[in-house]
């Protein structure tokens, strides 16, 4: 994992925190959060302010996540809101954060200029038992307050001004007075500059989550469905259960309720580009296989490593192929069912609210393109590699670092985005699609 986190694609983007004064605050948040402290001087942090090496040295990686259902967090400037979040249990939990910091932006950067700001992800259920219990899981109150209280306080402070307004003899209340006073010492004015959190309530229907042995759970969709990667989740009231080996279960369901679309039919994608780069991969993890050397490799001797282990490419490799020949040379079209290994090689999700929650499933039912599968989930990617041949651990290290890193918001918009093509180069004609559809008349007739 070295290699990873040297090119950036492992850790990166966290929050370095080397000062004096905000190592004391985050020892005090995590103190007041989970009675444990670091005795390290600088280390880095996510948007939740976890920290790896924290983890480590507390031999916890759940220290702020317990039972990995109440997600905690630690903030301890507003820029944690360009970090990722990692050991996710739940895959909106960085939407949340990220949400809330950005609505309370103002009053969270003055609150963490004298102090953390210390809180969690709240629902109805403090450990998962059973399935069902997930379905408690669709509202999250957002709970937070500095470690000195500052809020509470204010919120105590704005009742005592109420109350002195309002009360015929307040003027003369010296105890009241002096409360005033004193709380006004930690909480500023409140009157001009009142302390308050914004949106703290955020709707969970449709997510993934790592427990039960993984399973994307969709209950707000016209035809609801979870989909399980482990055991089959008995218990769960829901009336489609769908294990990752029910191909067409699942693709009958991602086309009832139109949360895919074919690379071919997609609006602003050069097709042809990312149909080779999946055979490309597909290559790859055949070479690495036969132990070759993939160092160096460019657009011939691609073809002669496919050439060359032609016998140990999957099928998947050859329904890609077939599609590409249909879409750049006028070759038969394919008849990719959703029994064909390549099916879900040749989908991505539609322009939904629930377009990240689907390009996640289809990376997971498509794991060797390592570049999706990078992007998408990041938490099947890293527990894949390990289990790499070193050559190919190498090689999609360097490709990302090469072709993905440089260029993030360009790679997501090229291969997920649902922008107007303006150019109409490297698109199959709508007059075709029309015609045959994702996989439509033409294979059917």
């Amino acid at each position: 994992m070295i290699r990873l986190i040297e090119k950036g694609l492992m850790f990166g983007n966290l929050v370095h925190i080397s000062s004096p004064a905000l190592v004391e605050r985050y020892n005090r948040a995590l103190q007041h959060l989970a009675g444990k402290t670091t005795a390290l001087t600088d280390f880095h942090v996510d948007i939740s302010g976890y920290s790896p090496e924290v983890g480590i040295e507390l031999e916890d990686e759940l220290y702020l996540n317990p039972n990995g259902v109440n997600r905690q967090f630690i903030l301890l400037t507003t820029e944690q809101k360009r970090a990722p979040l990692l050991n996710v249990k739940f895959s909106t939990s960085r939407d949340i954060l990220r949400e809330f910091i950005e609505m309370n932006e103002a009053q969270l950067f003055a609150l963490t200029a004298t102090d953390a700001v210390a809180g969690e992800l709240v629902n109805s259920v403090f450990e998962l038992t059973t399935p069902a219990d997930l379905l408690s899981l669709r509202r999250i109150e957002v709970e937070a307050d500095t470690v000195g209280g500052t809020l509470r306080k204010a919120e105590q402070l704005a009742g005592m001004v109420e109350r002195f307004k309002s009360e015929e003899d307040a003027w003369f209340d010296d105890v009241l007075i002096a409360q005033m006073i004193e709380t006004a010492r930690d909480t500023g004015d409140v009157t001009r500059n009142p302390v308050r959190l914004r949106h703290t309530a955020f709707d969970q229907r449709n997510f993934w989550t790592a427990h039960f042995g993984g399973l994307y759970l969709f209950a707000d969709v016209d035809h609801p469905a979870t989909v399980y990667m482990g055991d089959r989740p008995d218990g769960l009231p829901m009336e489609y259960l769908l294990h990752q080996s029910q191909r067409n279960g699942i693709a009958q369901f991602l086309e009832n309720n139109a949360l895919v679309e074919t690379i071919i039919e997609a609006r602003g994608l050069n097709s042809a580009a990312i149909l080779q780069q999946k055979m490309d991969f597909l290559t790859i993890a055949a070479a690495a296989d036969a132990g070759v050397d993939l160092t160096g490799l460019d657009r011939g001797d691609m073809r002669r490593l496919a050439r060359n282990h032609s016998d140990r490419l999957p099928e998947a490799y050859h329904g890609l192929a077939e599609l590409l020949r249909w879409a750049t040379d006028g070759g038969p079209w394919p008849r990719i069912t959703s029994d064909h290994p390549a099916y879900f090689y040749t989908l991505r999700a539609s322009d939904t609210p629930n377009r990240d929650l689907v390009n996640m499933l289809l990376a997971e039912l498509a794991p060797l393109d390592p570049r999706q599968l990078f992007i998408c989930h990041k938490e099947l990617f890293y527990s894949t590699y390990k289990t790499w041949p070193e050559t190919k651990k190498a090689f999609v290290a360097d490709f990302l670092a090469r072709e993905y890193q440089v260029d993030k918001a360009g790679a997501r918009a090229a291969l997920f985005g649902h922008e107007p093509d303006m150019s109409g180069e490297d698109r199959v004609s709508d007059d075709i699609i029309a015609r045959v559809g994702p996989w439509g008349a033409v294979g059917r007739g």
